[in-house]
């Protein structure tokens, strides 16, 4: 009568992940993540959306900052439609290296975002986005690609240089 055999163990499990799925490295997400950025600012608080994928950003309809917070309704449509995995806030800072004078602001936002939407939110060194992102649009318009350059498109473009300087510093 052959021995009985213990059955075999089942595969180790990375956290996060069902057994049954092919093994990845370390912090690499099981499949592409879609993103949610945002700059904030005292007036307007700018949205750029992308994916993990494509490393891309795009610019989205920048949300107003009101006297009494963010206007939580319109950044609630977007995490509603995207479903983003992650959000990402522009931390700013000074030439120097120091906190800038908003980024207090930036941090409280930070996390009021994802306790309001229990996401994950990441931090991203923001200086000069602003400057960058003018900077495109300005050109573009030389170009006869945008009729005008307005403040909120700024921001916007702004939050979409944020998320491409997070999905740069992503590995995998």
């Amino acid at each position: 009568m052959p021995e009985p055999r213990e059955p075999p163990s089942p595969p180790q499990e990375q956290a996060g992940q069902p057994s049954g799925e092919p093994r990845r490295p370390p912090g690499q997400p099981a499949r592409p993540q879609v993103l949610l950025a945002f700059d904030v600012g005292a007036r307007r608080i700018g949205m750029a959306a992308g994916d993990t994928l494509t490393r891309t950003a795009a610019p989205r309809a920048a949300a107003v900052m009101r006297p009494g917070g963010p206007d939580w309704d319109a950044i609630a449509r977007s995490v509603r439609e995207l479903t983003p995995g992650r959000l990402i806030v522009g931390l700013p800072y000074n030439v120097d290296g120091t906190a800038g004078p908003m980024a207090a602001l930036a941090r409280r936002f930070g996390t009021a975002l994802g306790e309001r939407f229990g996401l994950p939110v990441e931090y991203v060194d923001e200086r000069y986005s602003s400057l960058e992102a003018t900077g495109a649009l300005t050109g573009a318009r030389a170009r006869g690609e945008r009729r005008r350059v307005r403040k909120q498109d700024v921001d916007s473009a702004a939050a979409a240089v944020i998320l491409e300087r997070w999905l740069a510093g992503q590995t995998g």
